[in-house]
């Protein structure tokens, strides 16, 4: 039996990032997508659930369907395995997103909620991001490290509870892949007052990453900036164990 692969994104069905994505992966295995009506960016792991959701199909072929979802991302995940998908998917992917996911941006991501939801039902999840946000990006460089990604996590799997974020610099002079950690920053001045009709204060959400770590060379932000793919493997049990114990004996000894 072929593979069957799942794929969704926050930027839309119609995404350019995702149509390539289908394009070449679809001869690894049959896939089927459900990814949000329109653009759904800065969604993280956003649910619905104060209005229906619904979906329809946009186009089927042998071995690639495609449906829309009035949703959030992970409402596509969610929908998708309850309606969909014929039994469960090998993987799950998400992207290509135009713009990167990078360092603390994953928190924001719904391309990253898409993988999140397909790690958390236990399916082996990638999310995939070119740090070029133009609706019309050249992602070709992507294709031969997305196909031998696609091939080896299909082989071998993820460890139970992990997922990764695989971010490209824009360019078509990749140097390579990189596996690193998530780096370290924080978006300043977020906001931009904006005129209102009713004469309201209004804002345009805007901003300027700061990376805490300038010096760092093990990070994804660090290997953008030199030209390189980063991959970094994430963890979704957040507990902070190295401050466990220590917490435990504390509080243990209030109590």
């Amino acid at each position: 039996m072929r593979p069957l692969i799942f794929i969704s994104n926050d930027d839309g069905v119609h995404a350019k990032g995702l149509n390539e994505l289908v394009a070449w992966v679809r001869d690894m295995a049959d896939v089927v997508v459900m990814a949000p009506d329109g653009p759904r960016s800065g969604s993280a792991a956003a649910i619905t659930s104060i209005v229906p959701v619904t979906y329809k199909k946009v186009s089927e072929e042998p071995g690639v369907s495609i449906y829309s979802c009035s949703g959030t991302p992970v409402d596509c995940v969610k929908l998708a395995f309850e309606t969909v998908l014929p039994r469960r998917p090998d993987l799950v992917l998400s992207g290509i997103n135009h713009g990167d996911n990078a360092s603390v941006n994953v928190h924001y991501s719904g391309t990253m909620g898409v993988v999140f939801e397909g790690c958390l039902k236990g399916i082996p999840s990638i999310g995939f991001s070119l740090a070029d946000a133009c609706a019309d990006a050249d992602f070709t460089a992507l294709q031969p490290y997305i196909r031998t990604l696609v091939s080896q996590i299909l082989a071998e799997g993820l460890p139970q509870g992990v997922c990764l974020n695989v971010n490209f610099p824009a360019g078509k002079n990749l140097r390579g892949l990189r596996v690193c950690r998530m780096g370290w920053g924080c978006w300043n001045c977020e906001w931009k007052s904006a005129a209102h009709p009713a004469g309201k204060p209004a804002y345009w959400l805007t901003g300027q990453y700061e990376n805490l770590e300038p010096d760092a060379t093990d990070t994804d932000v660090w290997a953008l900036s030199q030209g390189y793919a980063s991959v970094v493997p994430i963890r979704l049990d957040v507990t902070a164990y190295d401050c466990l114990e220590n917490m435990k004996t504390k509080l243990e000894e209030i109590s």
